[in-house]
């Protein structure tokens, strides 16, 4: 879910090309569930393999990393961990969504409502452990660096973009922010044109930068209450937010109390199954590693085509032009960069 910050926060569209020579530390697992879901057949099916195994997750981060890297921009991919105690109910909550997309999918199958279908199909996706072990072993055969975050993978994204081992984090969530984060990077793996659902209607979604300074400057606020408006709409570690408060009101609550801690014994109606405090702690100190080294290597082209063409039923010819343009591409790209960077 994550805090919706979407009404409060100034955003700047940015083209992809102006990311050339720029480290992005992707959230893994938030990327691969957008494949998931937006890659399926018509009908709602994922891509599978000769043995029956999911194969959206891997042509979603395969075609897209090549195009990334097409562009000369360098991705790091940031995989989650144990996730803190106080997110059960958040991923009880999911679950019992997924399950109930499920019924609903095989029910618009079974009358023939295929759009609709699909539709379903796209919130009924699960990561299984073995996609994140086979997205790891892709990307080492392409020479991506990954680091295995110990709790939640946006936060170590964040950490990585704090300590200059990367220039932004990418993810779908306004999490990051809360998480400290100095630029965040949204749509950056569902840029492109995207088809409205139940709608004949496409939109081309377009990459973001959210600026963390920029946010607190225009709200005339501090991180800690940008945390404290986002634990009363609602957090992963309290989904359910404080009823009747939105992101305006909220905001309105916290300027005008100073804090969370100050608007509680002042407002009744301000009632919490998880002691706020303690979610706060999640975002102002998360569990993070300093355990991990970002080194982009050679392109291992046979490895790849092995992997994706040998075990996964990928087309050798498509997997291999997709190689030769992110290579030639970031070749491009790199000299660019050194050309400018002499004079």
């Amino acid at each position: 879910m994550g805090v919706n910050l979407r009404d409060l926060v100034p955003k700047t569209q940015i083209n992809l090309k102006d990311l050339s020579g720029k480290s992005i530390a992707i959230d893994a697992y938030n990327a691969l569930y957008q494949f998931l879901a937006i890659i399926r057949q018509p009908d709602g099916t994922p891509l599978k393999d000769r043995a029956g195994r999911v194969t959206s997750h891997l042509s979603g981060l395969f075609y897209r990393t090549c195009n990334l890297l097409e562009m000369g921009i360098k991705v790091i991919y940031v995989f989650d961990g144990t996730p803190p105690a106080l997110k059960e109910a958040e991923i009880k909550r999911r679950s019992r969504v997924k399950d109930e997309a499920l019924k609903k999918y095989e029910e618009a199958l079974r009358m023939g409502r295929i759009e609709e279908a699909r539709m379903y199909a796209q919130m009924t996706s699960r990561l299984k452990d073995y996609m994140a072990e086979d997205a790891k072993r892709l990307l080492d055969f392409m020479g991506i660096p990954w680091v295995q975050a110990p709790s939640e993978g946006e936060a170590q994204a964040a950490y990585l973009v704090k300590e200059g081992d990367a220039d932004y984090c990418a993810s779908q969530d306004y999490d990051s922010l809360l998480f400290g984060a100095p630029r965040l990077l949204r749509n950056l793996t569902i840029s492109g044109r995207r088809k409205l659902p139940r709608k004949r209607v496409y939109v081309e979604v377009v990459p973001e930068v959210i600026e963390l300074e920029r946010v607190l400057r225009s709200l005339g606020i501090t991180r800690e209450q940008l945390i404290d408006i986002g634990i009363l709409i609602g957090t992963d570690f309290n989904p359910d937010g404080v009823k009747g408060i939105g992101p305006k009101k909220a905001l309105k609550l916290i300027k005008e109390y100073g804090s969370l801690e100050e608007a509680m014994p002042k407002l009744k109606d301000l009632t919490f199954p998880v002691n706020p405090g303690k979610i706060k702690e999640i975002f102002l100190n998360p569990e993070v590693t300093e355990n991990y080294s970002i080194v982009w290597k050679e392109v291992d082209v046979e490895g790849v085509v092995d992997f994706l063409c040998g075990e996964k039923d990928f087309s050798e010819d498509r997997v291999r032009k997709a190689l030769a343009k992110a290579i030639s591409g970031f070749k491009k790209a790199k000299a660019r960069r050194t050309i400018d960077e002499w004079f």
